[in-house]
C-alpha cells in the first residue's frame, strides 16, 4: 500500500535531513499526523518562522535573527582575537566548554579541490579584508582535524600571516578524523586551553 501523496511529500521532506533515511522518516511522518498534530504544526510554525527570519551575523557568519550575533555585539569580547572553525556548531560546543573570550569566524565548511570547494566557496575574501583592516591580532585555528581541515589551517595560517597575524593551533585532544560538536567538553577544553603557535 503506498502513502498518499501528502504524507509521501512529508516523508521525503524529512528525508533531507541529515541522517534520516526512509525508515526514520516515515516513522517521524506518522508519529507527528497519528499521535502529535500539535507538535506537527509547532514545528511548521517554527520552521517558517526560522526560514524567513534567520540569516548570518555579518561578521562571524553564525545564525541569527539579528545583523550581529550576541557574541560579535557584546563590548566584552576581544575582537583582536579570532576563532576560525568549520561550522556553527563548533561556535557552540566551544562556547560550551570554554571560557574563551575573543570571536569567531565560521567558515561553512572545509577547503576541498576535489570537491570543488576553493577559497571563493568558503568565502575566505570576507576574512581576508577583515585581516587587512588590522583589528585582528591572532587567529586561533580550530578547524577539524581532518585531511581537509589541516589544509584549511595552513592555507589560512598562511593568509594570516601575510598580514602579521599570530597563528595558534587548538591542541589534538581531539581526535583525528573527529568532529568538534561530538567531542566530549572535558577534551574540547583541554584541547583549546593547550592550543599551541601552528607552524
Amino acid at each position: 500500500m503506498s502513502f498518499s501523496p501528502l504524507v509521501s511529500e512529508l516523508m521525503e521532506a524529512l528525508r533531507r535531513l541529515p541522517g534520516v533515511g526512509p525508515r526514520s522518516a516515515q516513522r517521524m511522518t506518522l508519529h507527528l499526523l497519528q499521535r502529535d498534530r500539535e507538535a506537527a504544526r509547532r514545528i511548521a510554525a517554527a520552521l517558517a518562522a526560522a526560514a524567513d527570519r534567520v540569516g548570518e551575523c555579518a561578521d562571524c557568519r553564525v545564525l541569527t535573527e539579528r545583523t550581529r550575533c550576541d557574541i560579535c555585539s557584546s563590548p566584552r569580547r576581544d575582537r583582536g582575537l579570532l576563532c576560525i572553525v568549520d561550522s556553527a556548531a563548533d561556535v557552540h560546543a566551544l562556547e560550551a566548554a570554554t571560557e574563551y573570550g575573543g570571536v569567531y569566524f565560521v567558515l561553512k565548511g572545509q577547503l576541498s579541490p576535489l570537491d570543488g570547494i576553493g577559497p571563493e566557496e568558503l568565502g575566505l575574501d570576507v576574512l581576508e579584508r577583515r585581516f587587512a583592516a588590522g583589528e585582528v591580532r591572532e587567529i586561533i585555528l580550530a578547524t577539524n582535524p581532518t585531511v581537509e581541515g589541516e589544509a584549511t589551517a595552513h592555507y589560512l595560517a598562511e593568509m594570516a600571516r601575510g598580514h602579521g597575524i599570530g597563528v595558534s593551533r587548538i591542541a589534538h585532544g581531539v581526535p583525528l578524523g573527529g568532529e568538534l560538536e561530538y567531542v566530549d567538553p572535558g577534551t574540547l577544553s583541554h584541547a583549546f586551553a593547550g592550543r599551541r603557535h601552528y607552524e
